[in-house]
């Protein structure tokens, strides 16, 4: 079974963490955000009513959203303590970098990450649960009708077939946001960039067993996608990244000391041309003016391989907490304690703004705290 053992590591990735003295979550989710301020409470309450009864965390990471998801986020962290617990973003960082923290904040033996647009179903936790359980160390959704337009599923058909051959990792829909990891998975991945898209293909990379099950896709409710054509060219060139680490991430210098091989051959035959035909009229000069530099360029590709090898071999030192500036969690026992934090948005009603009122349903029951202790945690940037 999946949840075998309550002996689970509880390394703290903040200082500031605050987790309530009960045993830790079975099962965390990683929601990475931006500006979803008509979906988060929604998709907070689905994910609850589909894991009854198992202990869980859901980590919203706020990746410099310029609405109200961060005030929604601190409201669910109160209402729901030792459940939702928030990490906020200085400014925008990217997806990669959202699942990186999120990823080290979660202390699940089993972590989920999904889209915090209501795309994704959580009716589909389960299943991914019991493919989990058949032996799998990751299982990737797959959004077998999509509703997206065709500019944005054509591309995606493409580029999901072109990753397969080169990652040798057989899935439909590498890019799909609803994944389930075992904690071993996602603790080890390193993720920067925009490699989140490439994460089965480096789970495969480094022996782990990846499957897929296909998954409900429902169409855009609320607000508008944050990816256009460029993402497209990006993920073309984050493939080329895969096939080349997947074949030399340990050993980079046999790539560049053959790349200077090649170049040292050409310089070679250049040199033997010039010889022959005279280095004291002009074509002979500059046949070995050109293996001169081509000689110089494999030198020079030979002590980049060097350097390769030498940053490898140094401890990844990984720069997305720089990036936070504020999180929010409450234990349960402290979070009658709690009323919700003033920030820029307490002085103007959703009304006045145009916002419907769902999201903040609720705020009325927040009131009553108004004259209590404040209980915050604000994490600074350089963590």
């Amino acid at each position: 079974m999946l949840f075998e053992s309550d002996s689970l590591s509880k390394s703290n990735v903040f200082s500031t963490d605050s987790r309530p003295s009960a045993s830790p979550p079975k099962i965390s989710f990683v929601i990475p955000l931006k500006d979803e301020e008509a979906t988060i409470s929604q998709l907070v309450d689905g994910i609850s009513e589909n894991v009854q009864g198992i202990q869980h965390e859901i980590i919203l990471v706020d990746d410099g959203s310029k609405d109200w998801s961060w005030s929604i986020i601190q409201d669910l962290a109160i209402t729901k303590p030792g459940v939702v617990r928030g990490i906020r973003f200085r400014s925008n960082r990217g997806k990669a970098a959202a699942l990186a923290v999120g990823f080290e904040a979660a202390q699940g033996e089993i972590i989920f990450t999904m889209d915090a647009d209501l795309q994704d179903d959580p009716t589909e936790i389960p299943r991914f649960l019991a493919k989990l359980e058949e032996g799998y160390d990751l299982v990737s959704g797959w959004k077998q009708v999509r509703h997206d337009p065709w500019h944005k599923v054509l591309p995606s058909r493409i580029f999901n077939r072109m990753l397969s051959r080169v990652s040798k990792v057989k899935l439909h829909d590498h890019n799909c946001g609803f994944k389930c990891y075992r904690k071993s998975v996602a603790k080890s991945i390193r993720l920067f960039g925009e490699l989140h898209r490439m994460v089965p293909a480096l789970s495969g990379m480094q022996g782990f067993q990846v499957a897929e099950i296909p998954v409900k896709h429902h169409a855009r409710r609320f607000g508008k996608s944050k990816y256009g054509i460029e993402r497209f060219i990006r993920g073309f060139s984050d493939m080329l990244t895969i096939g080349f680490l997947r074949t030399y991430q340990e050993r980079p210098s046999h790539f560049t000391n053959a790349c200077a091989l090649a170049f040292a051959l050409i310089g070679l035959a250049l040199a033997t041309s010039a010889m022959f035909m005279g280095i004291a009229n002009t074509e002979g000069l500059l046949l070995l003016s050109a293996a001169l530099i081509l000689v110089g360029m494999g030198g020079s590709i030979v002590i980049l391989g060097l350097l390769s090898e030498l940053m490898i071999r140094t401890n990844h030192i990984p720069h997305a907490k720089a990036s936070v500036v504020e999180t929010v969690s409450y234990p349960i026992q402290d979070a009658s304690n709690a009323f919700p934090p003033a920030n820029r948005f307490r002085n103007h009603s959703f009304a006045e703004q145009g916002h419907g009122m769902d999201s903040l349903e609720l705020k009325s029951n927040l009131s009553k705290h108004a004259d209590k202790h404040q209980h915050r945690e604000t994490v600074e940037a350089g963590l």
